[in-house]
């Protein structure tokens, strides 16, 4: 009897192990661009800027805005429509976040809440598009579709 015990305590510990895992949430950060959502990693948020004033470069892509100077730190802006292929906004903020040791900026039409996605909910993109910027996408509770942006692909063409 005392193995049966044992042996159902382990189960009921795995199961929680198992409970637990299906259970992990990650935090994202929404913003809106072009009237979609994107949820970026709240981890590699640092600020969000609404007054700004961009500097423009030559010679570098067209979707790179330019670059701010930020607390004596020089960030590259990087326009989330024009490196999907959409027009600029007038009406933007920028998104400051950290990928890898690197900081750039981000411009976004707004910056809506902060939502935690249950990891297992987050399903992977139906394209085989070799830009491909969004790592994966949720449905959220109110319906909406929410796309997962891999920040760090932004700068790569």
């Amino acid at each position: 009897m005392p193995e049966e015990n044992v042996f159902n305590k382990e189960n009921e510990a795995e199961a929680v192990r198992d409970d637990a895992a299906e259970l992990q949430t990650s935090k994202y950060l929404i913003c809106i661009s072009d009237g979609l959502l994107y949820g970026i990693d709240a981890e590699q948020v640092e600020t969000i800027i609404t007054d700004h004033t961009i500097t423009r470069l030559p010679r570098v892509p067209h979707y790179v805005r330019g670059i701010i100077n930020l607390r004596g730190q020089i960030i590259p802006i990087i326009d989330i429509r024009l490196r999907l292929g959409k027009p600029q906004a007038d009406e933007n903020c920028i998104m400051v976040v950290n990928v890898g040791s690197d900081c750039m900026g981000i411009l976004v039409d707004g910056v809506d809440k902060m939502v935690d996605v249950l990891q297992s909910s987050i399903l992977p993109m139906p394209t085989q598009n070799p830009q491909k910027l969004i790592s994966g996408m949720c449905s959220l509770p109110d319906g909406k579709t929410l796309l997962i942006l891999d920040c760090g692909l932004l700068l790569h063409e």
